[in-house]
């Protein structure tokens, strides 16, 4: 019996303001509240709430046949908890259906499993902890960030606990398998991977308004004839794709929500087909065969591989200073230092620095709040200079509360030594800025000549 798993990335950024260089050291705030509050609430009301609503009501309608799962990252609950708390309570309301599964990813949507095993555990560990305190379940399907997998991440979420974990089907690792099966992948023993079946997806999450296709326009009964034609070749049909697809990226002037409405009826038509939940896929389906990724693959731009997050000079410096703070940043103890920190590990931003043309180009220009990648990398480093500082500014301070207490007999000696230990930390800080300033002008070099080359 062929099953339909449904899986929707819901995934907001918050996005830096444009950070001057003039701001660094200024306690000017980071994020530009303003645009993340008005994006929000725009997706919310064209996207989120219309949709959760309909999900809701196929749930009910169907009786529970109609089974769904997300993937929600960290910084889109901290979001929903701040702007938008009806959101949060439309997806509590999906969970307490029972048809409803939450999947595992990095809290701050991140890279992290490339640069810091160490934080890449913290993260999936943190993010568990709010999905079981929203949504009262423990996640055992793991996703990684923009679907990013090899065969090294699927051993280690293995190890993790997770029996699932979600990829992209990529034709040159299927080989002319489908990627209607479940799979085993490379050097583990029980965790199952669940292939995106990237061409039935993109039908909705992209074709799906062009008129300029074959197969416009794209309705239920049409979508299900191609669903239904998969049965005696695949198990399970993988439809993964942006939640926002749903009345954002496809308007509800599409007839997207009419789509929606009513192709689960059309589905159920046949008796053989279903809806499961990636874990009810992976408790029901044996893998068939070994799915084998030694280079990180995403579902991500035309290449499908990291090439949207770390083909240029400046997305690979960016990435490269934020983790090399890393030990230092959480042995501060600073919750605030380690949020900004944390944030600025977000994929979005390295996203917004890429520099690629044609397509996949307009693709990035569409979701970066800035106006060129340029700008994207400036702001980023600028906010990075201005966490190193504090960071620095922690330790001198600690560095100061830990000298023993002087006495009075030495009150004179005191006062003479800390009038020379304030003029050497304001000379140190002043050579922390120096610092600070020059590392800064050799970023502005390293970017300018980057311009030069491209």
């Amino acid at each position: 019996m062929p099953s339909i798993c449904f899986y929707f990335q819901v995934h907001q950024p918050f996005r830096i303001r444009n950070y001057s260089f003039f701001d660094i050291g200024a306690n000017i705030p980071y994020e530009d509240q303003q645009k993340n509050s008005d994006i929000l609430n725009k997706v919310a009301d064209k996207c989120y709430l219309k949709t959760n609503k309909k999900m809701l009501e196929l749930i009910h309608r169907h009786q529970g046949k109609f089974k769904i799962s997300y993937s929600i990252s960290g910084t889109a609950i901290e979001q929903f908890e701040i702007y938008r708390p009806d959101v949060l309570k439309s997806f509590i309301d999906l969970s307490d259906t029972g048809c409803v599964e939450f999947l595992s990813e990095t809290y701050n949507h991140s890279l992290s499993f490339i640069y810091s095993k160490d934080e890449f555990k913290r993260q999936v560990e943190k993010h568990a902890a709010v999905i079981k305190k929203y949504f009262n379940q423990e996640p055992g399907v793991f996703r990684n960030t923009e679907l990013i997998y090899n065969n090294e991440l699927a051993a280690y979420i293995e190890d993790m606990g997770y029996k699932g974990i979600i990829c992209e089907g990529l034709d040159h690792i299927l080989n002319g398998r489908t990627s209607n099966y479940l799979y085993k992948p490379v050097n583990t023993k029980n965790i199952k991977v669940l292939l995106k079946n990237y061409r039935l997806s993109d039908d909705i999450a992209f074709r799906f308004s062009d008129k300029g296709w074959a197969e416009y326009p794209l309705t239920a009964d049409k979508f299900r004839n191609w669903i239904h034609a998969i049965a005696g070749n695949g198990e399970t049909v993988n439809l993964f794709m942006d939640y926002e697809t749903f009345g954002e990226h496809q308007w509800e002037s599409t007839g997207i929500f009419d789509f929606l409405d009513h192709l689960p009826a059309e589905i159920l038509k046949h008796p053989d087909f279903d809806f499961k939940t990636p874990s009810e896929v992976v408790e029901s389906l044996p893998a068939r065969d070994i799915y084998d990724v030694h280079n990180f693959s995403s579902w991500a731009d035309t290449e499908r591989d990291l090439s949207a997050w770390l083909s240029n000079s400046m997305q690979q410096e960016a990435i490269k200073q934020v983790y090399s703070i890393e030990k230092q940043i959480l042995e501060s103890n600073d919750s605030e230092l380690i949020k900004g920190w944390e944030r600025l590990q977000t994929s979005d931003h390295f996203y917004y620095m890429c520099t690629k043309f044609w397509n996949d180009g307009d693709v990035h220009k569409y979701f970066s709040p800035f106006d060129s990648p340029y700008d994207a990398y400036l702001y980023f480093m600028n906010v990075f200079s201005d966490i190193e500082c504090r960071l620095k500014s922690k330790k001198k301070k600690i560095r100061k509360a830990a000298k023993p207490a002087k006495t009075k007999t030495t009150l004179s000696a005191t006062n003479s030594a800390e009038s020379g230990s304030l003029q050497k930390i304001n000379t140190d800080t002043n050579i922390d800025k120096k610092k600070s300033q020059d590392k800064l002008k050799e970023h502005y070099s390293q970017m300018f000549s980057y311009m030069c080359e491209t």
